[in-house]
């Protein structure tokens, strides 16, 4: 239904007459000021279990999208090498390496506890380090040993010096296998600096990332984990600290087979991950670690926080996710508990509250309390995995070659993805869609939540024109449009999308349209024309940045503005979704149309890829561009994911069999003319010559 609010100092204002000018506006649009990774990051709990189960399936696939691994890769054969063996009281430690991807070698520790396993092997545990200075062999300082041991942090001195050591041991002698895994650019993981290979535009375009490696890396890390023969595949847990409990949550969020987790001192509402390593474009946009979290759901959640960013932890984000397991009729298997006199850590303190989660939810079986055992550790240098009888295999790669191997692999999987038939379509739909929804972090608004506020009225020559400002239910976004409607309207409408925004609508007068609105009008069709995200009066205030990015990392990597905000093009074609949400609830319209014209052809054809049979036809002016010519990440054009996909074409895919007119030089894309094909609505994909107005063009659309 249509919502009209008037302000009342409208009344007197000179505008009002026949003609006059209408007001300028100032948006409330907290799109203006970008979200950054220190900001609040709250979690709100929907209402019940179906709504939950739908936006968790939407969290997942954005989190894939965002790491690049949606759809997921085929798995390559691991082919590890185990070796090494160092013997310790109730346990030994073996040296790994295996292939995550053609030529990248995972490497760590391998713990077993001694004896023979039983017949349907032992409980496991995977363990990513996080950001200590050397990951798997670290080595704390002498200073840092006595501090610890002073204020309780630690209680043996072995457990104060190689804390990272000392929750695999204890986790073996307690019956698990453990595999403590190097992090990207740490210990023997040398082949890529840490962070580093993945920050140019052409990473962003193909969604290649340090945290998608990594995240790929943890999913493959599992595989060998569950894939030995002492291990119980149904009873392997997670847990790292820090970075590693990003790690941590992440592999829950995107894999259904861990048992049980222990993210340590990373959960919170609050700073959500410093390094390039656990931030990628896409990947927090309208979400935070707290919902990430809660993807593990309704697996055992346990959590820990300290004199940190986690240290809230208690009051904010535990009772959502007390709140969202009760949905599952389970909030005991969630807890967080958090230590403010400690420092970021994974301390003595964390580390037996962890064990004994896992002895509940891995079923140990051991008396509690537990208490850590002292041990004996391994020296770091004899740690290494690679040597002389071990060396670096000679086919590894760097960051170029890796990147290569995974865009040729990627383009064939994408090729293989086009659709044939009514079948392949269907599949077609959901890999793409799904990339299209988390790349623009949008989707067609549900009928009736989109209002628009009307700001005021001038009238024209056989047409009215309104103001208005329209908004999303529940969102801080505001989109300032115009509301052109003919004395004898048809029903029809006409959404007109402008790059230069609404006022490109009028003739530089309030009374009289622009030649492409009179096209509308006189074909009795109303006229919507957006004041899209950058354009018009959603055009930031002087003295703010434009475009919005995070003002202290953008510059050092885009995935930290990206990450948490829509890139510039996919705000354009939210906010084309959110007009096309208001116009179809308009009292008296029966028919959307939808038309963009010059480069809003192309945030035009990304938005209809959405929009599904809210629409009836489509008019776009043809892209003059693909997405893989952009060079830099700062590119308004910047779309990540656009080229992995496919490009506009396959985006534009999506309309079928919804009837499709370009206008423009160039033949269409294969992508787009297959899938018309498959979809056996061939006569509804039209290529309109370039030589044709858009006026004419508009005017053949609304007959």
């Amino acid at each position: 239904m249509r919502t009209i609010v008037i302000i009342s100092v409208l009344a007197a204002a000179p505008w009002l007459h026949a003609g006059g000018p209408l007001p300028r506006h100032v948006p409330q649009d907290a799109r203006l000021v970008p979200k950054t990774l220190d900001d609040y990051h709250p979690f709100r709990v929907p209402a019940d279990l179906t709504r939950w189960r739908e936006r968790a399936q939407h969290v997942r696939e954005q989190v894939l999208v965002a790491a690049g691994l949606w759809p997921m890769p085929p798995a390559f054969p691991l082919s590890p090498v185990i070796h090494g063996k160092i013997e310790r009281d109730g346990y030994t430690v073996e040296k790994v390496y295996f292939q995550s991807y053609p030529g990248f070698y995972v490497t760590g520790s391998l713990y077993r506890p001694s004896g023979e396993a039983p017949p349907a092997g032992r409980p496991a545990v995977l363990s990513p380090h996080g950001h200590w200075p050397k990951g798997r062999f670290t080595e704390q300082s002498a200073a840092q040993v006595k501090k610890d041991l002073e204020t309780g942090a630690e209680g043996t001195e072995e457990g104060a010096r190689y804390p990272l050591q000392a929750r695999s041991a204890m986790l073996a002698r307690m019956g698990c296998v453990v595999f403590f895994y190097d992090m990207v650019g740490y210990a023997d993981s040398r082949q890529i600096a840490h962070g580093q290979g993945f920050r140019d535009a052409d990473a962003e375009l193909r969604l290649q990332s340090a945290f998608g490696l990594q995240t790929y890396n943890s999913i493959r890390a599992f595989d060998f984990l569950a894939g030995l023969d002492d291990v119980d595949p149904s009873r392997i847990g997670v847990t790292g600290a820090s970075g590693g409990g990003t790690q941590t949550f992440i592999l829950c969020a995107v894999d259904d087979r861990p048992r049980a987790a222990f993210p340590a001192v990373m959960v919170s509402t609050a700073m959500q991950g410093g390094c390039v390593c656990e931030n990628a474009t896409l990947l927090r946009v309208n979400t935070g670690n707290i919902e990430l979290a809660g993807l593990t759901a309704p697996r055992p959640l346990g959590m820990t926080g300290a004199n940190d960013w986690t240290i809230e932890i208690e009051t904010k984000g535990l009772p959502e996710l007390k709140d969202l397991y009760r949905l599952h009729g389970a909030p005991q298997l969630v807890e967080a508990w958090c230590y403010p006199g400690f420092e970021h850590n994974y301390n003595q303190v964390s580390r037996e509250l962890m064990y004994t989660w896992f002895n509940r939810h891995l079923g140990l079986g051991l008396q509690e309390p537990i208490a850590e055992k002292p041990f004996r550790p391994i020296p770091p240098d004899e740690l290494s995995v690679f040597d002389a009888s071990h060396p670096l295999p000679a086919d590894a790669v760097d960051a170029a070659a890796l990147r290569k191997a995974l865009a040729e692999a990627s383009d064939r999987r994408m090729e293989l993805l086009r659709p044939r038939d009514a079948h392949t379509l269907l599949e077609y739909g959901r890999v793409i869609g799904a990339a299209l929804r988390a790349i623009l972090s949008s989707e067609m608004p549900a009928t009736g939540t989109v209002s628009g506020k009307l700001l005021g009225t001038v009238d024209g020559k056989g047409f009215r024109v309104d103001k208005l400002a329209l908004r999303r239910s529940g969102v801080a976004e505001e989109v300032p449009a115009l509301w052109l409607e003919p004395e004898r309207w048809s029903g029809k409408v006409l959404l007109l999308v402008l790059p230069g925004g609404k006022d490109g609508a009028l003739s530089g007068d309030a009374a009289e349209p622009g030649p492409l609105a009179r096209a509308a009008l006189d074909a009795r069709a109303a006229v919507l024309a957006p004041d899209v995200f950058l354009t018009g009066e959603l055009v930031p205030p002087a003295g703010a940045a434009n475009p919005p990015v995070d003002p202290k990392r953008h510059g050092d990597y885009c995935g930290y503005t990206y990450g948490y905000n829509r890139t510039i093009i996919a705000n354009r074609a939210h906010d084309i979704l959110t007009a096309l949400g208001y116009a179809g609830a308009v009292p008296g319209a029966h028919t959307v149309h939808l038309a963009g014209v010059g480069e809003a052809g192309l945030w035009t054809l990304l938005a209809r890829g959405l929009a599904g049979s809210r629409v009836g036809r489509t008019l776009a002016a043809r892209p003059a561009f693909d997405f893989k010519e952009v060079t830099d990440p700062k590119d308004a054009h910047l779309l990540p994911g656009g080229v992995k996909y496919g490009g506009w074409g396959a985006f534009a895919a999506l309309s079928a069999p919804g009837e499709l007119r370009i206008l423009g030089e160039g033949e269409l894309p294969e992508v787009l003319t297959a899938t018309y094909q498959a979809a056996g609505a061939e006569a509804s994909l039209l290529r309109l010559p370039a030589g044709m107005k858009m006026e004419d063009a508009i005017a053949d659309l609304l007959r």
